[in-house]
């Protein structure tokens, strides 16, 4: 790990098939306010063009870094093996269809620093696919615990940064539903996500994501409560109930 008085960011993004939409991702990275970070481009054994934009990044700017799989395992596992590459204080994670606004990591960063906290994530709008906003703002709360986060996951992936020094390496499950797993895995040891209520990243939403096949997302959510967190019948139930609220109340408000 780096111990330097300004704090290096590790930015991990899997690619799979990402000609499309990687150069407004690693764009989106470049024009940070802050500077110190290293990104690592994950290339999970891509088809279409996606390694000539890595390699033509990668050439521009010595903060860019890549790892060509020879297989492809998923988002889990590209996660991973960037997380295993990374070498920053800090971890985020940014999608390689998604978008940073400028001050993003700058602003998590100091607010991090400032009030010693180790995992934290941000509001975000959507966008679809030709980058309309089709949700402005997707608040989050000023905190949140582990009974919280199992009723409710409010931490969007592209939103989170965790400080590696303190907390260590940590690893994604090969699950549907990873990043969730991710989340509840730090905050059962008693570590909660501090939240940062202005938009600061934009999700871009296609039709085939987990987040718009709500019956598999449902499935998926009910699985980590039962296969991975282990909960009881009862306590998984309960928990699934206020999953189902807070996902019909959001289709309520956006219709």
């Amino acid at each position: 790990m780096q111990n330097e008085s300004v704090p290096l960011i590790s930015i991990i993004t899997p690619c799979f098939n990402s000609e499309k939409f990687l150069e407004q991702a690693i764009r989106s990275v470049l024009n940070q306010s802050y500077e110190n970070w290293e990104l690592i481009l994950v290339n999970d054994r891509s088809t279409d063009g996606t390694g000539l934009i890595i390699e033509n990044y990668k050439n521009k700017d010595p903060r860019i870094k890549s790892i060509s799989l020879q297989e492809n395992g998923g988002v889990a596992n590209a996660r991973n093996e960037g997380i295993e590459s990374a070498t920053g204080n800090y971890i985020a994670f940014l999608d390689s269809d998604d978008e940073w606004d400028k001050d993003k990591l700058g602003t998590q960063l100091s607010f991090m620093i400032a009030n010693d906290y180790l995992l934290t994530h941000t509001a975000y709008r959507k966008i679809n696919f030709i980058g309309e906003v089709i949700a402005a703002k997707i608040p989050v709360s000023v905190n949140v615990d582990y009974n919280k986060l199992l009723k409710h996951n409010e931490i969007g992936c592209l939103t989170a940064m965790f400080n590696v020094d303190k907390l260590g390496k940590k690893y994604f499950l090969r699950i549907g539903h990873e990043d969730y797993a991710f989340w509840l895995s730090i905050l059962k040891n008693n570590i909660p996500s501090y939240g940062i209520n202005k938009v600061l990243a934009s999700y871009r939403i296609h039709d085939n994501t987990v987040s718009s096949n709500k019956l598999k997302a449902a499935g998926f959510t009910w699985k980590i409560y039962r296969e991975t967190e282990k909960l009881s019948l009862f306590t998984s139930t309960v928990n699934f109930l206020f999953y189902a609220w807070n996902a019909m109340a959001k289709y309520l408000k956006k219709n």
